[in-house]
């Protein structure tokens, strides 16, 4: 399966190079958008029949001046060369995504004012969530299925399909990372079958490792909430991370989430 991967990751990369980005003539007989095989393999300095090898995967562990070498040729950026070297070097093994927290931080979390927080894994499982994040994401137990399933969500999320395409390629980078995670692939195998949105944006390839940004939220109650996020990587276990939502400067939020906050039980 890693191999599978490996290849349409290297496809989709080079469908996005055209010939003259690169200095060559785009001719008139291709059959298909971006670089051959054969002109991705001579402006990385290898052999076509590695190349092809390496896409099929049938090249065992590649070196890095190989892999350094597509990468410059493909224009990778830094979370497409680490997912990269991911899926060329499987790990043998998998690990388990965590499913539960640390008793301090579920603390830590009830205990943060006007901003809501959760723990998340790598598969958007919820680990846990203070009372403003239950306020924003209500129950979800998964927070890629009910984004992709359910229809209320296209309404809450205002920014819907920015954060979906961007989910559908975060979850891919974690397939690159933990191959061997048999519910992970059951979570993209259940949303590539229910959803369309998200097979589309699947089969782009794309991935992505989003720390901070901007997010708004439509709340039945409050109308539209815009949040500052943080990602952040916990200690100890690097598959959980701590999501915090700081209220936008200067907006309505604030004073909405202190009416929200006070309203909650």
């Amino acid at each position: 399966m890693a191999e599978v991967r490996l290849g349409e990751f290297l496809q989709s990369r080079r469908a996005r190079v055209t010939p003259e980005s690169v200095g060559l003539r785009p001719g008139s007989r291709r059959r298909v958008p971006g670089l051959r095989r054969e002109e991705l393999a001579q402006l990385a300095g290898i052999s076509v029949e590695y190349y092809q090898r390496l896409e099929q995967g049938r090249a065992s562990h590649p070196s890095d001046e190989v892999l350094n070498a597509i990468a410059d040729t493909l224009r990778l950026d830094a979370v497409e060369r680490d997912h990269l070297r991911a899926l060329a070097r499987p790990p043998r093994h998998g690990t388990r995504a965590a499913e539960s927290v640390r008793p301090q931080l579920r603390r830590m979390l009830d205990l943060i004012d006007l901003v809501p927080a959760l723990v998340i894994n790598d598969r958007f499982d919820v680990l846990a969530a203070n009372a403003l994040a239950h306020r924003l994401f209500g129950e979800a137990r998964n927070l890629a299925r009910t984004l992709f399933l359910d229809p209320a969500a296209r309404d809450r999320y205002v920014e819907w399909e920015e954060v979906a395409a961007a989910t559908a390629a975060q979850l891919r980078l974690a397939v690159g990372r933990h191959p061997h995670d048999e519910d992970l692939a059951a979570l993209v195998a259940e949303l590539s079958a229910r959803s369309e949105e998200f097979r589309r944006w699947w089969h782009t390839g794309d991935v992505e490792l989003r720390a901070f940004g901007t997010k708004s939220f439509r709340h039945p109650g409050a109308g539209v909430l815009t949040f500052h996020y943080e990602n952040f990587e916990l200690p100890g276990d690097t598959r959980q991370r701590l999501v915090t939502l700081t209220p936008a400067k200067d907006s309505t939020t604030e004073a909405a989430l202190r009416l929200l906050s006070a309203a909650a039980p």
